[in-house]
């Protein structure tokens, strides 16, 4: 069965190419040109992964991605004429797995897709019934590639599953940021250093929110110490 993708952007003449490269790399495309639209299409779900422009006609794709991450972990690849440091910063933070600056070329997003669903899959990948394992207030399902926090279910991104799955793997250790980007990027020389901080400071808020009244720190001292070295 091919991957379903579904690509969000409307200038007209982008979106085909996208669409038309997609199809030729095995994977089933379909393009929306509105975050309306985009809605609807996900009230479906099924897709493996979203190709998301940052600036739509009636709003932007950082809200649209907020919306996703209430409700899935699908993957995000996020596109924008926008290069500042800033933005990519911002879309990491809201659960974007990936960023992708205008002008770029199909056959480099086809093979980003490829790279963050290797990604999502490493970390899904788990004996059919796997019923996952716990650390402290965790509870991570390697079958669903999910974690809990203090019995509530967090809405992550792939890259943020699997940064948290190995602070919960090895409580007391202390990571580098290098060590983290070995541990949820293909290319880690393709990342920076203050991407890593993004996504962590994006678990620390995730944490917050899902728990206010549970503390990671005082009930897991080792996963504190982790999460707060590399923040």
């Amino acid at each position: 069965m091919k991957p379903r993708i579904l690509v969000v952007e409307d200038e007209p003449s982008i979106l085909d190419n996208i669409l038309y490269s997609l199809e030729t790399e095995g994977f089933e495309p379909r393009g929306c040109a509105t975050g309306g639209e985009a809605r609807a299409a996900l009230a479906g779900n099924g897709f493996a992964l979203v190709v998301l422009d940052i600036g739509l006609p009636d709003g932007t794709g950082f809200e649209l991605c907020k919306e996703i991450r209430r409700q899935s972990n699908v993957p995000v690849i996020f596109l924008t004429a926008r290069g500042a440091e800033v933005d990519r910063i911002v879309g990491l933070e809201i659960g974007g797995d990936d960023y992708m600056v205008k002008p770029f070329s199909p056959r480099e997003l086809c093979a980003r897709v490829k790279a963050v669903l290797r990604r999502f899959q490493v970390g899904a990948s788990a004996p059919p019934g796997a019923d996952g394992w716990e650390a402290g207030p965790f509870r991570v399902d390697e079958d669903r590639a999910q974690i809990h926090f203090g019995g509530q279910r967090l809405a992550l991104s792939g890259t943020e599953f699997r940064l948290l799955r190995a602070l919960c793997q090895k409580p007391g250790r202390v990571y580098s940021r290098a060590s983290l980007m070995e541990i949820a990027w293909d290319d880690p020389g393709a990342a920076l250093e203050r991407t890593v901080d993004a996504h962590i400071k994006s678990l620390r808020a995730k944490l917050k929110e899902a728990r206010p009244d549970l503390d990671p720190i005082e009930t897991h001292r080792g996963f504190g110490y982790s999460l707060r070295e590399d923040g």
